[in-house]
């Protein structure tokens, strides 16, 4: 035996020898190379990549050696491995039977000296080997139970029969003796202790298993929090940059503005300038005259011949039949007036919007269908949804035949600063396509656009838009002399001859059959209906007071001060600026007409059990607006309804 134990000894020795000289460790599947060395299979093949050398003798090989195990080997690591366990469970057992001989020694209940190398359970002590004699020789101590020492026999003691606890109640959850379960527990369960433990450990380790499924999943949520908090500060950057890039947009377009009334203004002064020059330059010259006479005058009072002076005679130049006087020249113009007014808008625009919290700032854009206008600053909650879906095509085509924008005409520059105020405000300092109502060119065109109702086209609740109701009466002194007015000025028709007046007023119509209503606006919202009858050669529309009412362009939709909607046969257009726009006519019997001055549109709708609206204008309101109506046909009428909800 002693040699055996030697040779395991000796084996043991050789730990250093069966570890491989890459992982470390003993060897697992070892091969042999040519040069003699040995290592695990994988840890070798691993270092194998490009070249094949031994990783530790450095031996290079040409081509990858062909790898055999090392079977001998494989069987001593086997042994060394076995053997080795072994070692450390022994060591580990002895080293816990020294913790508790030395750390807990339990002795005899008896001499209390010696080391107890028994415990009787019935007896309920411990015993050295010489105490613990009678327990083996006496013949009445066999029938005792005895165990290993054990250190906490009084703890297993019930303390109401001072017997040993072996069993456990499971009603109650407590150990209890023999006499336990005859008394108090006898109509209880019970289970030895051993498999009470069982049960305990079993449910520990399930709470484990429980706790670190919790704790996975806090770490999970932990981490999707912080890969959460990036995100956040990403998008937060991304928003910083978007928003960053709108409002210098909105900058770009304030300065582009404000250098363009600065322009404007230059202008205006250079024209007042080229005035007055041109005026100094004529009272100069009238005062050359004027002296050149005075000189000629002075000359003949120093005629000393009498029959000279008497036969010669001067005539005063006609400037001197003028009285001179300084005009009144100032800053007049309608485009100075309109760019002023407009600055002066913007800015309480923006105070309005900008003073109030964010939260409770009024939308500046409607994202429903794409033909869809953006509802304006103040306008009604309305769903306007005009049908122009070539508006916005046919205006581009007009933008690029314009002349440069310091050369614009006053209308012109009005419209435009109106539709960048109307974009400034609307899309957040973002161009956006968007039909273009407002009909800017001045002059005739000959191109008619077509377009068809959306299949998408919702009807408007007539409700929303009678509470805007405003009741409408025809002006007698602005009708044409062929246009009968009855049924207390709310019906207009055409008389196949003059009506002979009173007399003739200034306000009335002289070369088209139309009429205004008796009322302007210039703020708020307003709503009137239109009973039509016969819908041939009428028009429904709106017209500045200004409007010409003499001329050949008197006619509504023909000039820069009217909006009109007509029908002329079966055909239904829009006019404005003499431009035309053909819609799909619906026969409409009843149209309902919404004007907003605060945003400065009106709507056209066609109204039946709803509201349809099929066509809108956008533009600046610079002066009242009036209901204005155009009838040719002698067979057609227009009536003002009485609105009620």
């Amino acid at each position: 035996m002693a040699k055996v134990a030697g040779c395991e000894g000796s084996l043991l020795s050789l730990g250093d020898e069966l570890t491989c000289s890459i992982c470390l460790c003993t060897f697992d599947s070892p091969v042999t190379i040519p040069c003699g060395h040995n290592f695990c299979q994988d840890c070798l093949l691993a270092t194998w990549k490009e070249t094949y050398t031994c990783p530790q003798c450095r031996t290079n090989y040409s081509t990858k050696p062909e790898l055999k195990k090392n079977t001998v080997l494989s069987a001593v690591v086997e042994t060394f491995k076995v053997r080795s366990k072994s070692e450390a469970d022994v060591s580990v057992s002895e080293m816990a039977e020294g913790a508790t001989v030395t750390g807990a020694a339990i002795r005899c209940d008896t001499c209390m000296m010696a080391e107890a190398v028994k415990t009787c359970l019935t007896c309920m002590a411990s015993y050295c080997p010489e105490h613990l004699r009678p327990h083996r020789d006496n013949p009445v101590f066999r029938v005792h139970q005895l165990t290993e020492p054990v250190g906490d026999v009084l703890e297993r003691i019930c303390p109401d029969h001072h017997k040993l606890m072996e069993l456990f109640c499971t009603q109650h959850e407590r150990l209890i003796c023999t006499l336990c379960l005859q008394q108090v527990h006898k109509t209880c369960d019970f289970i030895p202790p051993e498999q009470q433990r069982t049960k305990q450990e079993s449910n520990l380790r399930q709470k484990l298993g429980f706790l670190d499924n919790k704790i996975k999943q806090n770490e999970t949520v932990i981490s999707q929090m912080r890969d959460m908090q990036l995100t956040l500060k990403g998008s937060a950057k991304i928003k910083k940059l978007a928003m960053a890039q709108d409002y210098e947009r909105i900058r770009d377009m304030l300065a582009t503005e404000e250098r363009a009334a600065m322009i404007l203004v230059d202008q205006e002064l250079e024209s007042t300038q080229t005035k007055l020059r041109v005026l100094i330059k004529r009272f100069s010259e009238n005062i050359d005259s004027l002296n050149k006479a005075k000189v000629d005058i002075q000359s003949l009072l120093g005629q000393s011949q009498t029959m000279a002076f008497i036969q010669a005679s001067i005539n005063l130049p006609k400037a001197a039949a003028f009285d001179p006087y300084a005009p009144r020249i100032n800053f007049s113009s309608k485009k100075l007036a309109a760019t002023e007014e407009f600055a002066v808008n913007l800015k309480k625009q923006l105070c309005y919007i900008l003073n109030q919290p964010v939260d409770a700032r009024p939308p500046l854009t409607k994202r429903e269908a794409k033909i869809q206008p953006e509802q304006p600053i103040n306008s009604p909650p309305l769903e306007a949804k005009p049908i122009n879906v070539k508006a916005n095509k046919m205006t581009s085509q007009k933008k690029q035949n314009k002349p440069n924008p310091l050369q614009e005409d006053s209308k012109e520059r009005l419209k435009k600063m109106s539709r960048s105020m109307e974009n400034l405000l609307a899309s957040g300092g973002k161009p956006r396509p968007r039909p273009n109502l407002t009909l800017m060119h001045s002059e005739p065109k000959e191109k008619i656009e077509t377009m068809d109702r959306p299949d998408n086209l919702t009807a408007e609740k007539r409700h929303n838009l009678v509470k805007y109701g405003t009741a409408l009466c025809f002006d007698p002194k602005t009708a044409h002399k062929r246009i009968v007015l009855t049924e207390g000025m709310t019906r207009a028709s055409v008389s196949d001859q003059a009506i002979p007046t009173t007399h003739d007023c200034p306000e009335r119509f002289s070369i088209c059959s139309q009429v205004l209503a008796s009322q302007g606006f210039t703020r708020s919202c307003h709503y009137w209906e239109v009973r039509i009858t016969n819908s041939n050669l009428t028009g429904i529309g709106l017209a500045y007071g200004s409007i010409d009412r003499k001329g050949p362009t008197s006619r509504l939709g023909r000039n820069t001060q009217s909006w009109c909607l007509e029908w002329f046969q079966s055909k239904l257009s829009v006019w404005h600026d003499s431009s035309e726009i053909v819609l799909v006519n619906p026969n409409p019997k009843r149209v309902g007409v919404l004007l907003d001055c605060e945003s400065g549109s009106v709507t056209f709708y066609n109204v039946t059990d709803r509201a349809y609206p099929f066509y809108s204008f956008v533009f600046p309101f610079t002066e009242a607006v009036y209901p204005a109506f155009w009838i040719f046909s002698s067979e057609s009428s227009i009536s003002l309804c009485k609105l009620q909800v």
